[in-house]
Order: structure tokens, then C-alpha cells, then sequence
């Protein structure tokens, strides 16, 4: 749920938690000379053939990466998921990914327009925000790759985006080569869960999301409170979301953020509190920090990317960015990338909780056996952490 947060690392012990190359790029492997083997004497015959090394990867993909507002160092979606652009283009033996950081939304839709305009292959797209301009851009350019990162577009019949969300257009037929990278945020939310139910002295905890129109952030809570189910089946779950529609203070205002936590925690007295509302969500942190208990971040591990909560900061519930984004733009080097939704998840490591930092002291040696153990049955497919009706559904 990438909408402007401002807040990837895995937690300590515990191992935590997509048909061709675009037209006009080619695959050029390079050809090392073979080595010449050792033969031994005559009497001897060497047992061991002569044995080619092996090439190193080549590829003339260009791939650019147009981020979010902010900067590309900054411990959040823009440096993640560039590091994974970066990691991708090694992976396959293309040149470093160029990067443009907009200065505001207004230059989202040029920025992308100057990757296309010099004919790069692969364009990767940080976060929610740049969804409208990456569907434009897909569909003036049908045949250039869009890596959308959190990005569930909603199109209309013709492959425009769709404003109203009826969304009656099939991005994946309209939109062939728009891979939209998403993530099963149900199962970080559980892990966070079974963590703020351990550490919590009362019994009593909460969530905090945007607004009740963000189906990513009711994933996250309905997960959560599973989690902490799972720990203590008595746990109170304590539940708000800051607003109902997509205004700036769903995911976009610290300020009110700190307010409307300070008020929700004075009323509900919960201990720890998990927010999934972006720079709102910062402020529910703060809010956290000031009456003295226990915070979880969303995202990314927020102990990095918002240090003015690290004396509350637990660990955070994660999307691995750079494991995703690695992964797709490895796909489309070899030429098996389909577009569409792509779905991270605990099976390929798309999700996780951060490290603990100097929260470590809080983990029992039992929660993290029980953490390991919910992680290998994530992987198995074998355990539930969404409602089996209702899931990313809001209802009072």
C-alpha cells in the first residue's frame, strides 16, 4: 500500500517473508573462449573434459525507473524498489537502470513520457500515486514493458483508466505488457499480529487504517487481528479507519494522523497500535510514542525510514520491494514475463516483518518458533490469514 508513506530487512533468526522482450530488444550473450584442460600423461588419461566457461549474462534492455515524490535514498518504496530495478539488470546483464525522482505529481506523466521518448524497454512505476499515469503511458506504448509496483489498475473498456471504478476494461488483455506487482498484505499483517499480541501487557490492541476504500489496508488489518488470534484467542482487537473516501487525510497528513490516534487511544487504551495509512500513519506512530506504547509500521521496516518512532517501533509489517521488482524484471529478460497482476507473497518472498532492532529483548524465543512455523505454513499454502468471505471488504 504504497500512497506517499513516509516511513528490507528480515527479522532476526527467522527467514521472512512476474511473453517477450520488448520490440526492438535483443539478447546478446557473450562468449567466453573455452579453457583448455589439464591432460595428463599417457599412462594416465585424464578423467576430466575439457569444460567451457560459462557466459556471463547479456541483455540490451534499458530499463528506467520513474519514482514517487521524495528521493531515491529514502529507506522507503523509492530506494527498494530501485535497488531491486538495479539487481534485476544485473541479474540479466543489462546497464544500470536510469532514475527520475518527479517534483511533484504534476511530473509523473513527463517523466515517464522521457523514458519512452528515448525508447527504453522496461519502465518500472513506485508506487499507487503513479497508477493513472502508468495506464496512460501502457497504453500509448503497447510495446514497452510497465513494471507498476503496488499498482491495481482499474481500467475502462478501452484500456483507459477509469476514474469511477467500474472498472468493466480487463487491464491484462488492454494492457498486455502492464505487469501491476501486488502483494498478499494479509499475510504480513498476520505476522505483525502475532508479534503486538506478544508483546502486549493488556490485552487490548489496535489497527489504524486510511480510509475503509483501501482494500490493501483492510488486508493488512483483517490479517493482523488473525495473528494475534492466533497468539491469544481473547485479544481485543480495537479497529478504526481515519476516513472513507481517498482525501488527503486518509494517507497524506501526519498532522491529523497524531490527532486522531491521540483520541482513539485515549478512548480504546490499547498498548500496541498498528497503522496502515501512509504519512498519515506516521502520525499515528507519533501519537504511539507520546502515550508510551508499542507501534508497528507498514510497508517497509519504519525503524529506518522513520526514525522519530524508533523508541516505539516494534518491527513493521513488510512488501520485500527489491525481492519483487528483482523478480518480474528477471521474467521479462528471459522472455516468460506475462502482464497482468503479479501476486507477491510469503511463497516467493513478496512479504515479511522487519528486524526488531532494539525491540529484540520483547521476542520471546517461542514467538519466534511460533513466527517460523506460521511462515513455513504461508509457504505451504496451508494457513488462513484472510476471512474466507470479506477479505480486503470493509464492514463495521
Amino acid at each position: 500500500m504504497r500512497i506517499r508513506s513516509t516511513g528490507a530487512a528480515l527479522f532476526a533468526g527467522v527467514a521472512l517473508i512476474v511473453s517477450a522482450c520488448s520490440s526492438g530488444a535483443t539478447t546478446a550473450p557473450s562468449v567466453a573462449a573455452p579453457t583448455t584442460a589439464s591432460v595428463a600423461p599417457s599412462t594416465a588419461p585424464s578423467t576430466a573434459p575439457s569444460v567451457a566457461a560459462t557466459p556471463a549474462p547479456s541483455s540490451a534492455l534499458k530499463i528506467g525507473v520513474v519514482t514517487d515524490i521524495g528521493s531515491l535514498n529514502d529507506k522507503n518504496f523509492n530506494e527498494y524498489t530501485y535497488k531491486g530495478a538495479v539487481a534485476g539488470a544485473t541479474d540479466i546483464g543489462a546497464a544500470t537502470p536510469g532514475s527520475v525522482v518527479p517534483k511533484s505529481s504534476t511530473e509523473y506523466a513527463q517523466d515517464i513520457k522521457s523514458f519512452t521518448d528515448q525508447h527504453y524497454d522496461v519502465i518500472v512505476t513506485v508506487g499507487f500515486n503513479l497508477t493513472h499515469d502508468t495506464i496512460g503511458a501502457a497504453k500509448a506504448n503497447p510495446n514497452t514493458w510497465f513494471i507498476g509496483v503496488d499498482q491495481a489498475p482499474c481500467v475502462d473498456p478501452t484500456g483507459a483508466d477509469d476514474t469511477k471504478f467500474a472498472c468493466k476494461g480487463d487491464a491484462k488483455t488492454l494492457l498486455p505488457k502492464y505487469i501491476s506487482i501486488t502483494y498478499q498484505e494479509d499475510q504480513a499483517g498476520y505476522l505483525a499480529g502475532m508479534v503486538a499480541a506478544s508483546v502486549s501487557k493488556s490485552g487490548t490492541i489496535a489497527a489504524i487504517g486510511g480510509t475503509s476504500l483501501c482494500a490493501p489496508c483492510i488486508r493488512y488489518i483483517q490479517g493482523f487481528a488473525l495473528g494475534a488470534q492466533s497468539i491469544n484467542s481473547s485479544i481485543s482487537v480495537k479497529t478504526a479507519y481515519v476516513t472513507g473516501d481517498f482525501s488527503t487525510k486518509a494517507f497524506g497528513d501526519p498532522v491529523y494522523g497524531k490527532q486522531y490516534a491521540t483520541s482513539f487511544i485515549a478512548q480504546n487504551k490499547p498498548d500496541v497500535i498498528f497503522q496502515v495509512a501512509g504519512a498519515t500513519g506516521n502520525g499515528i506512530l507519533d501519537a504511539a510514542c507520546s502515550a508510551k506504547i508499542y507501534g508497528i509500521g507498514v510497508d517497509v521496516d519504519q525503524f529506518l525510514s522513520y526514525p522519530n518512532a524508533d523508541t516505539c517501533i516494534v518491527t513493521s509489517a513488510e512488501k520485500h520491494l527489491t525481492n519483487s521488482v528483482e523478480a518480474t524484471i528477471k521474467t521479462i529478460g528471459a522472455a516468460t514475463a506475462v502482464g497482468g497482476p503479479q501476486l507477491f507473497n510469503a511463497s516467493n518472498d513478496g512479504i515479511g516483518i522487519s528486524d526488531f532492532h532494539d525491540k529484540t529483548s520483547l521476542i520471546s524465543a517461542d514467538l519466534t518458533t511460533k513466527l517460523a512455523t506460521a511462515l513455513a505454513a504461508m509457504k505451504a499454502g496451508s494457513l488462513v490469514t484472510c476471512p474466507a468471505t470479506g477479505c480486503g471488504v470493509y464492514s463495521k
